[in-house]
């Protein structure tokens, strides 16, 4: 097992050392855990084919799932991709640096390990400091999914790092809590309407407003032995172990069928946990009760999703029941990432 170092970033004035040896540790080969606005990212140089497959075996990730690759300049995007639609230029002018993965034609200087086999190229521009430096200091292009080991909750802390890939990498860098929480809205700008892969901060009606022109929602998930056109799409994700039920439907019919199903999990020996809301808190008995926020901030439930599933994980916790959460804006990423983690496991009550 390799020793992982471990790094603390002041915030509020960076180290440049330990941000120039995080870039020297990637050109070197290495793989570098690191903040950004949305989650910890796991950095590699995406220009190395090696550098990508260790990515990809220190996550047990499948080697098919593409990776993101993250710049630090708008210029840089040029040798990574080809023919560039207007699109892409006016959603980069709105929205980069920021949480938003454009999807292109790739050149032939991105190795396919990096894009999963793919024509394609995955490509953002994050707009957490120390994220951008460290881009700069590696070289300019850093393939970073998010660190925590394949299928399981995405991290918002370098903790969480650290419980999935200590001893797996070469160094986590801790710059704190994360604001988002959730990674980053996926478009693919190669068909003639752009289309939403994965939702996120930035949101459809976001998008259309800056284009004048009308972005679709992807619906489906990739057909057996197909390629997901990017990450997260064909596999479980953001999963904790316990197993995990979404209940949607008239407030008081989900508050009664989660406590319903809570008190007879908890008579057969299981620890129970809720996700819920402020408001909805006090009506539940259960082993672990987590309030994911106020009931329409969904901004809120996204900061928390990832560190409540993973507190569940630490407390053994064998089954899980979480309120459904509003559809619009960024709550429509909140309830991809739930129903991911519940395997869409969901029930409609009334």
């Amino acid at each position: 097992m390799k020793k992982t170092k471990f790094a603390v970033l002041d915030e509020k004035n960076p180290d440049r050392t330990i941000i120039e040896e995080a870039g020297i540790t990637i050109k070197n080969g290495g793989l570098v855990a690191f903040p950004t606005e949305t989650v910890y990212g796991l950095g590699g140089d995406a220009l190395q084919s090696a550098s990508s497959r260790k990515i990809y075996a220190a996550k047990g990730r499948p080697c098919d799932n593409p990776l993101i690759v993250h710049i630090c300049r708008w210029e840089d995007i040029e040798k990574i991709a080809v023919r560039i639609p207007a699109a892409a230029v006016k959603l980069a002018d709105a929205f980069w640096p920021g949480p938003l993965t454009m999807i292109l034609e790739k050149s032939a200087l991105v190795p396919a390990e990096t894009t999963g086999g793919l024509s394609t190229v995955a490509v953002r521009m994050p707009s957490h400091p120390a994220a951008l430096a460290l881009i700069a200091a590696a070289g300019g292009y850093v393939a970073a999914p998010s660190a925590n080991t394949s299928g399981r909750p995405s991290p918002t802390r370098a903790e969480h790092v650290r419980e999935d890939l200590d001893g797996r990498i070469d160094m986590i860098v801790d710059g704190g809590g994360t604001e988002i929480g959730l990674e980053s809205t996926i478009v693919d700008l190669t068909e003639p309407v752009p289309v939403i892969l994965r939702p996120g901060f930035v949101t459809k009606e976001m998008m259309e407003e800056v284009l004048q022109t009308a972005v679709e929602v992807d619906r489906s998930l990739p057909a057996a032995g197909q390629a997901p056109r990017a990450p997260g799409m064909k596999y479980r994700h953001y999963a904790p172990r316990g197993k995990m039920t979404v209940v949607s439907g008239d407030r008081e019919a989900v508050i009664r069928t989660i406590g319903r199903l809570a008190a007879e999990k908890r008579t057969a020996g299981e620890r129970v946990g809720v996700i819920c809301t402020d408001e909805t808190k006090p009506f539940y008995e259960a082993d672990c009760i987590a309030s994911a926020g106020g009931g329409m901030d969904a901004e809120a439930a996204a900061r928390h999703l990832y560190e409540i599933l993973r507190s569940f994980d630490s407390r053994q916790v064998t089954y899980i029941y979480s309120e459904a959460f509003p559809g619009e804006g960024i709550g429509q990423a909140v309830m991809n990432r739930l129903l991911k983690a519940a395997g869409h496991h969901i029930l409609e009550v009334s």
